[in-house]
């Protein structure tokens, strides 16, 4: 499975930002897709998640300025990130799940500058 991630770059803070993933080469269902950030020194943390059923979760920090959305017939998953905040900023990874395993994508940087 291949996760193509793309969408990060520098945006001001309170300005918003998109993200992209597209996965591709799965034998099984895609249960679920999710972004990760990961700030440096830092652990890799959950920041959104949208099963192939529709359900999201995210984490408190992010909860009401980010969303996200998924496309099932294409595997891609779109977070809109709103209100941007300095403490956003870090390496964005897309993660896939289906019946076999959990893949990741290469990491995007999302800078935000105050």
């Amino acid at each position: 499975v291949q996760l193509q991630a793309s969408g990060g770059g520098l945006v001001q803070a309170g300005g918003s930002l998109r993200l992209s993933c597209a996965a591709s080469g799965s034998r099984f269902t895609i249960l679920s897709m999710s972004w990760y950030r990961q700030r440096p020194g830092e652990q890799r943390d959950l920041v959104a998640q949208i099963t192939t059923y529709g359900t999201t979760d995210y984490a408190d920090s992010v909860r009401g300025r980010f969303t996200i959305s998924k496309d099932n017939a294409r595997d891609t998953v779109t977070p809109q990130m709103n209100g941007q905040k300095p403490d956003d900023t870090g390496v964005y990874y897309c993660r896939a799940q289906n019946y076999a395993n959990s893949y990741w994508g290469q990491g995007t940087l999302v800078t935000v500058s105050s």
